[in-house]
């Protein structure tokens, strides 16, 4: 075992040098489970009261087995015996826009089951459970000398983990994934079974389950109740089956005891998750490439696209249920991005690392421990300052050209005139194109031509006025051909393009003649998509993946060199999509002075904001018929309501839906956003900033019993503390 596998094989805490100060209510880290032994001192010492074994061991009874990745992206928790789970309501939008429809308006009207037979089948929604975890560096590195470039090293890598892979589910009988950690130089595999027959169970109407829109995302304070309920069934024998109505509720020996007794300020936490993505090592160079390009041109892309869907939704309820849910994904990485760059700037990120890579080039220079270190970030610098024209360039193409829903859909013509070019027989020919044409139905149910077209209108001004030395030919000459007039434009393409109606593409293949492949390819949507795509593969896409292979290169060997130079640190690998534990304190925000938020919302402010002119801020009739009877069962504080609350946790993308525990491992809360400067926490912690919001889990339970009328779930949860 080599010194560098040895140590990240036993060592993995604390926090990287960039951090500038710590205190007792903030903690920086996303640790993996299975080395929560190395923390639980510190832990200790902060509140935790219960052995960190109960929240990860390799018996099967730590309370791993009760966080599941919900979905694609998000995080889940069992929180009762019988399969059921609490996750975000942003997390089940797009799964209850599936199944909402003008008559069962779930957005508007909320929905709770009744009993289990009115729990509602997902089609396609999936729950993972990781039910353990293993270092494997030493069977995937093992002979691999770290400066062996990436073609050649990722080929024996990708073989080997092929192999553990295959190793790990004969035994286990399970599904087995290796991911890196620490850019390459570590890997952990997770041992993991994927539920597919999940239902529907509780969901607060829009009024409550985003109340405050884009106007209070990434931001604190909050008064959203952003829950919903699901429920995991499994196969007789309680293992992952597909969908079956003889199915019965997932036996699950561990979950969530859930605590109503609240909590104060300064008190412990944790949040349990799988956090998506974060870059906390990189490069003043690579950072500056998302403050200054990617950042703010997706910001500026979002802001005319958001603009546009919003007044097409406000006209009419067709059109705010086909757009609400993509609407929610767009705005949501938009605003935080704006977050990101505020909170960058104001902790002059930059300056810091820019800093701290003055003192790495000087021991570089002079330690001789990593002779490659001298030249890292000379290299670095170099290709970056290449590839930024391309990275921009690029950036504009994806969000402002291919930001377009009807763009977007070029493939499908391309699908087409490849059944065309195969020379199949003509009945063949016909159903293929059927086929196509029938496949498309999922992107008409949530399409709008006349906002589409809006967009198109909005989004190809940026981009001419943006991009005018990079618009390929094609597209330019098609512009001048319509006079320059981007309108006149519009209306060509939404008038002529096949794409613009599942009726027009059906009625195409089911008259298709074999000469009419010209047809398709002189659609004028695909012509702007072809043009586009074309100019990438061509000039662009093979520059940038030189450039992104090469510094997947230096970030790996920059990496093994800082936990060289600091070898007393102990660092936490960043996040991707695995599952995690972050730990903290309850903490109010004051990230400027004396000022200072409440570390909780409550009812009493939802119903101050209610403005029944507002989509955003409307209150529904019920929830303000509750709160004017205090009628809270056992939920409220001396006649108090609480919402949602803030803490020191260290989250990031994915954590949404997260459970927050107290010190003994108890459900008080659903992680489900960042404080709106602190979202730079993905690139720099800053404990004066860095805020995890959760909706309070008396919140929940309110919602669900007063509200949705759904006692019955409530009474299959085990609650303490109340």
């Amino acid at each position: 075992m080599s010194k560098m596998t040895a140590f990240l094989t036993n060592g993995l805490l604390l926090f990287f040098i960039l951090s500038n100060c710590h205190n007792a209510f903030a903690k920086e880290g996303m640790w993996i489970p299975a080395t929560l032994k190395a923390h639980e001192k510190d832990m200790r010492s902060m509140g935790l009261e219960i052995p960190v074994e109960q929240l990860y061991n390799e018996n099967g009874t730590g309370l791993n087995n009760a966080v599941i990745l919900f979905g694609r992206g998000c995080t889940g928790e069992v929180i009762s015996p019988k399969g059921l789970i609490l996750t975000n309501h942003h997390c089940g939008y797009g799964s209850v826009q599936g199944v909402s429809t003008t008559d069962k308006d779930y957005f508007a009207n909320g929905f709770f089951a009744q009993n289990m037979n009115e729990e509602i089948p997902i089609p396609g929604l999936t729950v993972t459970f990781i039910r353990r975890m293993e270092n494997v560096t030493d069977q995937v590195l093992h002979g691999i000398k770290n400066t062996l470039k990436d073609e050649v090293r990722d080929s024996i890598i990708a073989i080997r983990i092929a192999a553990v892979e295959r190793d790990f589910k004969a035994r286990t009988h399970m599904d087995a994934m290796i991911k890196p950690n620490f850019k390459g130089n570590q890997y952990w595999i997770a041992i993991a079974e994927t539920y597919r027959d999940i239902r529907l169970v509780g969901f607060p109407p829009n009024g409550i389950g985003t109340f405050g829109g884009d106007v209070e995302n990434w931001i604190w304070p909050r008064h959203t109740g952003d829950f919903s309920m699901f429920r995991i069934y499994a196969g007789a024998d309680n293992k992952p089956t597909d969908y079956s109505a003889k199915n019965q509720p997932y036996r699950a020996d561990q979950y969530f005891k859930i605590n109503a007794g609240g909590y104060k300020e300064g008190d412990f936490t944790m949040v349990y998750g799988f956090p998506g993505t974060t870059e906390e090592y990189i490069s003043s160079y690579e950072l500056k490439e998302v403050y200054s390009i990617t950042d703010p041109i997706s910001i500026a892309a979002r802001t005319r696209k958001l603009d546009v869907w919003s007044k097409h939704m406000a006209w009419t309820r067709d059109n705010f249920l086909k757009y609400t849910s993509k609407r929610a994904g767009v705005a949501n990485g938009w605003k935080k991005w704006q977050g990101e760059v505020l909170g960058l700037k104001l902790n002059d990120v930059t300056g810091k690392k820019q800093q701290y890579e003055k003192t790495f080039q000087k021991w570089a220079d002079t330690s001789g421990k990593f002779p490659f270190a001298g030249t890292l970030l000379d290299d670095m610098r170099a290709a970056t300052t290449a590839a930024d024209p391309l990275i921009t360039q690029d950036q504009y193409n994806k969000e402002a050209v291919l930001g377009i829903e009807l763009i977007q859909q070029g493939p499908t013509i391309e699908k087409m005139a490849a059944c065309f070019r195969l020379g199949l027989p003509d009945s063949s020919l016909d159903d293929t194109l059927k086929k196509v044409a029938e496949g498309m139905a999922w992107f008409y149910k949530n399409y709008d031509v006349a906002t589409d077209k809006d967009v198109f209108i909005t989004l190809m001004s940026l981009y001419f006025t943006k991009c005018a030395d990079w618009i390929p030919e094609d597209v330019k000459a098609t512009y001048k051909a319509h006079n320059q007039d981007i309108m006149a434009w519009a209306e060509d393409v939404y008038n002529t393009s096949l794409l613009t109606s599942k009726d027009k593409l059906t009625a195409f293949a089911a008259k298709a003649k074999r000469g009419d492949s010209t047809l398709l390819l002189a659609d004028p949507a695909w012509l702007i998509y072809n043009a586009i795509n074309v100019a990438r593969k061509q000039k662009i896409l093979p520059q940038l993946k030189s450039f992104y292979s090469n510094m997947r290169y230096l970030d790996r060997l920059y990496m093994e060199a800082q936990m060289g130079k600091y070898s007393s640190k102990i660092f936490y690998p960043d996040a991707n999509l695995t599952l995690r534990v972050t730990y903290g304190k309850i903490a109010g925000l004051k990230p400027d002075g004396s000022s200072k938020y409440s570390y909780q919302t409550t009812l009493g402010e939802v119903v101050a904001l209610d403005d029944p002119k507002s989509d955003i801020f409307k209150v529904p009739k019920k929830l303000k018929e509750l709160y004017a009877a205090k009628d809270y069962g056992r939920w409220g504080v001396k006649g108090v309501m609480p919402v949602a609350f803030i803490a020191s946790n260290h989250t990031s993308g994915g954590n949404s839906g997260s459970p927050v525990l107290n010190r003994k491992g108890e459900l008080i809360g659903a992680n489900f956003d960042r404080a709106y400067e602190g979202t730079m926490s993905d690139y720099y912690f800053d404990p004066k900033r860095c805020r995890n919001i959760s909706v309070d889990i008396r919140y929940i339970l309110f919602i669900t019993e007063k509200f949705g009328g759904a006692k019955w779930l409530i009474d299959e949860m085990s609650i303490v503390g109340k």
